[in-house]
């Protein structure tokens, strides 16, 4: 039977409103070996510090990784953070807000309203089909909904609130509320699909480092013509472009506070096809999700340690110098430093520790070579060796001229086969998207050094053996998902939408 469990920032934010369900601090949860191991945990996160990289935000992202459900989830907290995403969920509410609050305040002149919802519940009557609406799009166990009368009513914000932000009589009808909630089936939120045959794939020419130059994106318009898809190259000025589209190719840098997490999600949410889908931008763009997932699965990976402010001692004890020392949602080799002593360590956690409360710490691992298997949909694409830049221990070295090392490109069937096992081992953790999965060989055997979800594709460098089937491959990849999701009871190969 499912164990519930109840995350706080600080035990004594807890009042004891529910007996029977134990309630754990978030660093508590973080860090204790036992909540890593369990398995079939419920949990309800109650921090209120919920920000992108912040503690509570981190329980969400770990709980997802070892296979527990949480709520909120960390894409329903991204949701929440900008009003750019959950505005786009909330515009068919408006006439159902309008018609509650051009009611109740009837004569009135009021402009401003806010309510807490708890489970989707309110103790005002008149919010209570609203508030289940809302809980079916953004399942946070507490929300502070506000709204302004601008001609007509509508929606202007959604906070998710932590259990301190309740006052007592909030707190008796929490009480009330959590248990009625834990006593009911989990469940999902709320998903929409529709779909048309157009393709629109996202790229920024200004960005220094994409993940395709123009030679591949010319590639990827030609091939979608072979599979009745009408690509459009669109730049981030498109946001608002994208209902006119079936589909959403990502071939910009992802990153999640930034407008590529913006484009997906809202793809996703108006039921386009979509790669990179919102939850493999989550779940690979942060290192320390995917430490905890890939260990939970028992995929080899350097020896990591999770470190937080205060646990550099710990960190000493557990690796030898040197050590990587790497922020979350680095790309391209920047956030990721090799530091040799503890002088350097300080320093260099000492400015990391600005913009994330957890760090990431590695076993220095030298290999003349990283492996690169791309995966699509759960089947090895291509296969890579990536040669570190001369004279550096990475594979790019941005204080260089010459930034970049040598490349060879193998046949999925002449790589070594545990090098390909391995990597379709990790990415399906992630999903059925397309990924490319970073290993090394080292003498202890293969070990994984992260997932991908925007695998670079360039013209000469990943098709060398395929050439053009390489792109032709991805194209019908999205005609079947896209049919898929046209025809529910079609044999399609699965939507990441």
């Amino acid at each position: 039977m499912p164990e519930h469990l109840l995350l706080v920032e600080r035990a004594s934010y807890w009042k004891g409103q529910i007996d029977g369900y134990p309630v754990v601090t978030a660093a508590e949860y973080l860090t204790d070996p036992r909540w890593q191991q369990k398995k079939d945990l419920r949990i309800v996160n109650l921090c209120r510090s919920q920000r992108y990289l912040g503690e509570g935000y981190y329980c969400s992202l770990l709980a997802e990784a070892r296979g527990h459900k949480i709520i909120p989830s960390v894409r329903t907290l991204r949701d929440l953070s900008r009003k750019s995403l959950y505005s786009l969920e909330t515009e068919d509410l408006d006439k159902q807000v309008q018609r509650i609050l051009g009611r109740r305040h009837k004569g009135v002149e009021t402009t401003s309203f806010s309510v807490t919802m708890m489970f989707g519940s309110s103790p005002l009557r008149d919010f209570q089909s609203l508030g289940r609406e809302l809980f079916e799009l953004f399942r946070a166990p507490l929300m502070r909904v506000s709204f302004e009368k601008k001609g007509e009513w509508r929606i202007t914000g959604i906070r998710a609130l932590g259990i301190q932000d309740l006052n007592e009589e909030q707190e008796a009808e929490f009480g009330d509320a959590l248990k009625g909630y834990l006593s009911k089936r989990w469940q999902g939120p709320r998903q929409k699909r529709q779909g048309r045959y157009d393709l629109a794939i996202l790229h920024n020419a200004q960005e220094a480092m994409p993940p395709s130059d123009a030679k591949a994106l010319k590639k990827f318009v030609r091939a979608a013509k072979k599979y009745a898809l009408d690509a459009e190259l669109i730049s981030p000025k498109d946001f608002g472009r994208l209902g006119e589209f079936d589909a959403l190719f990502i071939r910009e840098t992802t990153a999640i506070d930034h407008h590529t997490y913006r484009f997906s999600r809202k793809a996703a949410s108006e039921g386009l096809v979509v790669i990179d889908d919102p939850d493999s931008i989550l779940r690979c763009t942060n290192k320390i999700y995917l430490a905890e997932l890939l260990k939970a699965h028992r995929v080899s990976t350097p020896e990591t340690v999770v470190v937080r402010a205060g646990g550099l001692d710990e960190l000493e004890q557990k690796l030898d110098y040197p050590i990587v020392l790497k922020v979350p949602d680095g790309s391209f080799s920047l956030g990721v430093y090799k530091v040799e002593s503890r002088l350097q360590l300080e320093q260099v956690a000492r400015r990391l520790f600005k913009d994330s409360d957890l760090l990431l710490g590695q076993a220095y691992t030298y290999t003349p070579f990283d492996w690169r298997v791309g995966i699509l949909n759960r089947k090895p694409l291509y296969v890579c060796q990536y040669f570190m830049s001369k004279d550096h221990w990475q594979i790019y070295d941005h204080a260089s001229q010459e930034k970049e090392g040598d490349f060879r490109t193998f046949a999925v069937e002449d790589a070594p086969r545990q090098v390909v096992e391995t990597a379709l081992k990790a990415a399906n953790l992630i999903g059925n998207g397309l990924y490319g999965v970073d290993l090394k060989e080292t003498d202890a055997g293969v070990v994984v050094i992260e997932v991908n979800d925007n695998p670079s594709i360039e013209a000469g460098v990943e098709d060398q053996v395929l050439g053009d089937s390489l792109y032709d491959e991805i194209m019908a990849e999205f005609l079947a998902r896209i049919e898929a999701g046209k025809n529910p009871l079609s044999s399609g190969r699965g939507s990441n939408g």
